[in-house]
């Protein structure tokens, strides 16, 4: 399983954006893999540790908690980096299955 998460807060058009590209990349991705990636937002205004890390970078797209992308999302840069993902998780499920 491959989860995005976007960090941003209400009334931020770049979050909004960001938000917009990755359900559209999610969205055009085979199904196998679309289904294997679940999304998740959080706020900057809901959780004070996020407000101190990430104010300033807001949209913040984080692949399994890693940094992708802060302030604009690239949809080509988030599909290929979505499908990384998906091939390391094929691979690691292939070998806990061996």
């Amino acid at each position: 399983m491959t989860t995005i998460t976007l960090i941003g807060k209400p009334d931020c058009h770049l979050c909004d954006v960001a938000s917009e590209i990755i359900d559209t990349v999610v969205a055009e991705l085979p199904d196998s893999v679309a289904e294997q990636i679940e999304i998740e937002t959080a706020s900057i205004q809901d959780d004070p540790a996020l407000y101190e890390r990430w104010w300033e970078k807001i949209p913040v797209v984080l692949i399994d908690d890693a940094l992708h992308a802060h302030w604009r999302v690239s949809a080509d840069r988030l599909r290929q980096a979505l499908e990384q993902a998906a091939v390391r998780d094929l691979r690691s499920g292939m070998g806990a299955a061996q």
